[in-house]
Order: C-alpha cells, then sequence, then structure tokens
C-alpha cells in the first residue's frame, strides 16, 4: 500500500512540484494545505502517514503547525520545507518534533530520499 502524504505549503506552485516527485515515486498524496491552520485540520481528517510542511507561511507558521501536531500525535512524521538560509528556523523545528528538513528548490531525489527515510 502507498504511504499517505498531506502536502503544506502556502505557495500553489511549491505543492505541484512535491505531489508531481511523490506521485511519479508511488507515494499517495492524500491532501494539501496552504497554511499551518489548514495543515492541522486536515492531518486530524486524514491522518497521513508524513507530512510535508513548509516553515513560512499566513496565519499559521510551519513551526507552530507542527507543535500543534505533535501535540495531536507524538508519533507524526513530519518533514520541513525551508528555502535557503533559514537554518534557525529549521532547528527549531527538528527540535520541536520534526524528522529532516528538505531545502528549497527541490530535488527530487532528496525528497524522495527524506521522505523514505522519514518513514523506515
Amino acid at each position: 500500500m502507498a504511504q499517505r502524504i498531506l502536502i503544506v505549503d502556502d505557495a500553489a506552485f511549491m505543492r505541484m512540484m512535491i505531489k508531481d516527485i511523490l506521485t511519479k515515486n508511488g507515494f499517495e498524496v492524500v491532501g494539501e494545505a496552504q497554511n499551518g491552520v489548514e495543515a492541522v485540520e486536515k492531518y486530524k481528517e486524514m491522518t497521513p502517514d508524513l507530512v510535508t510542511m513548509d516553515i513560512t507561511m499566513p496565519e499559521k507558521d510551519g513551526i507552530a503547525a507542527l507543535k500543534e501536531i505533535k501535540e495531536l500525535n507524538p508519533d507524526a512524521t513530519i518533514i520541513m520545507c525551508s528555502a535557503m538560509g533559514q537554518q534557525g528556523m529549521v532547528i527549531d523545528a527538528i527540535q520541536a518534533g520534526a524528522k529532516d528538513f528538505i531545502v528549497k528548490p527541490f530535488q527530487a531525489d532528496r525528497v524522495i530520499d527524506a521522505i523514505q527515510k522519514a518513514l523506515s
């Protein structure tokens, strides 16, 4: 059975890029969210195997959403996505329970590698 993934990013283009990489590699994208508020709601609804979470988003950023999801499910598997120059935020995210991070612009092999590692 394909691993079920929720993609969270405020940029539709980025969501589309990740979705394309994942579906081509046999993963099932069960949902998309464009901010942290939606991410938490969709996580509750869908209970995906993994979440890719952008750090910088409107309404609720990725780190706040990460912490909220981890409160709901301490075993949640979340990989953060960040642009270059957000190292401090990435460290905060890892300390809050993120399994890994991938840097934008995405490289397909790095995305798949991070997801496979986080799920194993």
